[in-house]
């Protein structure tokens, strides 16, 4: 079960936001009771600042289609954790694979996978999976994947993978630090240099192994992870023969983003509360999965983190492509 908290600025007669701006945001909280701050008039103004109320609904998680309760049950666990979505994960692997989508049906056969953690200088074990060609097949070159927001390595990537290691690519990938099967907390973004020095960490080791010496080595990014794939670019210029970017997050769209002055106050309380989910969450599923089919094969990805977005996270995704927007000259393009 999912909890959802709604915040809303009530507006008097006089007030700094006329009525008709009344904005609403949803957030997940652990209360059923509204929290109503009073706020006093401003005596040289007369003008008085907007109630701030919370309001905290339970939602519970949709029941996923085609699978047995036993399993709905365990994907509706929380997921904040890495071991419950590692478990959640577990569970569903079987229900994955039989899926009626050509990433999954029709994935080469005889690619060599490998699963494994590394425990980076955070602390924290990141969960990488490796993708190599069948044997006796020589390698062209490496290419290591950084995943959108949200999302993990183990899922749709899995059959994309498949196809490129089938065309003698050593494919390698890790979920960033709390997403997918790493540890930290889900969805939660404390500081974007932090991912990308991740990605830097995790793939310099996977770059220096013998198998790969004298090889062509490739970072692509996807979406959020092509925001990260630049900002390794800008770290380290020359630290790849090539940079691949599909739907890069380089801007974030201004219909995605709350009004003006409810990003400013969000903005104040992410130094506060950062962990809290309380950023405005659109449902972005039409825009990042086009075709119908696997829009609704989306569901299965168990362990994506779908919940509001947590305030820190949201404040870094909008800086990181400010600083992005800044800096773009520097990138080359083919």
């Amino acid at each position: 079960m999912d909890l959802s908290l709604t915040l809303r600025f009530r507006s008097p007669e006089l007030s700094l936001f006329p009525r008709k701006s009344i904005s609403s945001i949803n957030f997940p909280g652990r209360q059923h009771a509204p929290i109503i701050p009073r706020h006093k008039t401003n005596p040289e103004t007369g003008l008085s600042a907007p109630k701030l109320h919370l309001i905290v609904t339970a939602k519970k998680r949709s029941p996923i289609e085609g699978v047995s309760e036993e399993l709905n049950a365990i994907a509706s666990q929380n997921l904040d954790m890495a071991p419950a979505r590692r478990r959640v994960r577990s569970a569903f692997v079987e229900v994955q694979q039989q899926l009626d989508h050509c990433l999954f049906k029709m994935a080469p056969t005889g690619i060599i996978t490998e699963e494994w953690y590394e425990r980076n200088s955070k602390g924290l074990q990141i969960f990488c999976k490796s993708w190599m060609p069948q044997p006796g097949v020589r390698i062209k070159g490496a290419l290591c994947f950084c995943h959108g927001y949200g999302d993990t390595c183990t899922f749709f990537f899995e059959g994309i993978a498949k196809q490129i290691a089938a065309s003698g690519y050593a494919i390698y990938a890790l979920d960033h630090p709390g997403f997918g099967l790493s540890e930290g907390l889900h969805g939660y973004i404390p500081s974007f240099d932090e991912l990308a020095d991740n990605v830097i960490e995790n793939y310099t080791k996977i770059k220096g192994r013998p198998e790969l010496r004298g090889l062509r080595r490739f970072l692509f990014g996807q979406s959020m992870g092509g925001a990260v794939a630049l900002k390794v670019h800008l770290k380290e210029p020359h630290g790849w023969d090539g940079v691949i970017l599909v739907a890069p997050m380089c801007k974030i769209a201004e219909d995605v983003k709350p009004p003006a002055p409810v990003l400013k106050v969000l903005t104040l309380m992410s130094k506060v509360m950062p962990k809290a989910k309380l950023f405005p969450k659109k449902d972005l599923a039409p825009l990042a999965f086009r075709e119908l089919r696997k829009r609704k094969m989306a569901v299965y990805n168990v362990i994506c983190y779908n919940g509001q977005t947590r305030l820190k996270t949201a404040v870094e995704l909008l800086k990181v492509t400010s600083e992005i927007e800044k800096q773009v000259e520097r990138v080359s393009f083919l």
